[in-house]
């Protein structure tokens, strides 16, 4: 393993564990943990996929809520163990190695106040010569183990009834995610489009939908660009890894 300890953020100073052979948190997680809505009386949120913690540990300073983060790949969630316990949030991040689909059955259904994902954000093909499918990468970037739709039922049986699900998915996959939720009866509230750079094509979404929420009502957010012409992360995105906003 070429294991090494980054800097997660700016200013707060968290640590996170990573494997440079394996998949490693990307800005697509920093932007979820900052995008979700969290409410001072939450208690539990759950995180499905959550690799080495990430999103785990951003949400850990805005919040007092037990968070959970569940793991299938050990190897990833080693890291994420080493990552939770280097930062000191034992007492509020609990990772858990086990597939999604048990998520609702190990925790309880409807208690959890928020769930977030990013998931895999590509189909998988059966005979896809260039995939391996037991590689960790291809599992994190491939719906191999898990679908889109399997993780809206977990998201939608984890939550009680007005609680909040966000998720950083790519814009190919909008009616796929809009359909799904709408059938887990995830209501879409928010949505905001993530742009590389000015004049270049959107890239990833940011969703939020309330479960049982009322039909209709969502906000298309104003765009958010990462870079600017220089290639320099545009003070928005630096506001958002230092925790300002």
């Amino acid at each position: 393993m070429a294991e090494v300890i980054n800097d997660l953020l700016g200013k707060p100073g968290l640590k996170i564990y990573q494997d440079f052979e394996m998949f490693n948190f990307s800005l697509d997680s920093i932007l979820l943990a900052n995008f979700v809505t969290l409410k001072k009386n939450d208690k539990m949120i759950v995180d499905l996929g959550t690799g080495n913690a990430p999103i785990p540990l951003y949400m850990s300073l805005n919040t007092n809520a037990t968070i959970y983060g569940f793991e299938i790949q050990k190897k990833s969630y080693d890291l994420a163990m080493k990552s939770v316990k280097i930062n000191n949030r034992e007492g509020q991040i609990k990772i858990i190695n086990d597939d999604i689909k048990n998520a609702s059955s190990i925790l309880g259904k409807y208690k959890a106040d928020v769930v977030t994902s990013n998931p895999p954000f590509f189909k998988y093909i059966e005979g896809q010569s260039h995939i391996n499918k037991n590689d960790e990468k291809t599992i994190a970037r491939h719906e191999v183990l898990i679908t889109l739709d399997e993780i809206l039922c977990e998201a939608s049986n984890l939550l009680k009834n007005g609680g909040t699900f966000a998720m950083v998915h790519r814009p190919d996959r909008l009616l796929d995610i809009i359909t799904g939720c709408k059938k887990y009866r995830l209501e879409p509230k928010r949505l905001r489009f993530v742009y590389p750079k000015e004049n270049q094509e959107c890239n990833h979404i940011l969703i939020e939908c309330r479960k049982d929420g009322l039909p209709g009502g969502l906000k298309i957010l104003p765009p958010l660009i990462i870079h600017t012409s220089d290639n320099v992360h545009t003070q928005e995105v630096i506001r958002i890894y230092n925790n300002e906003d």
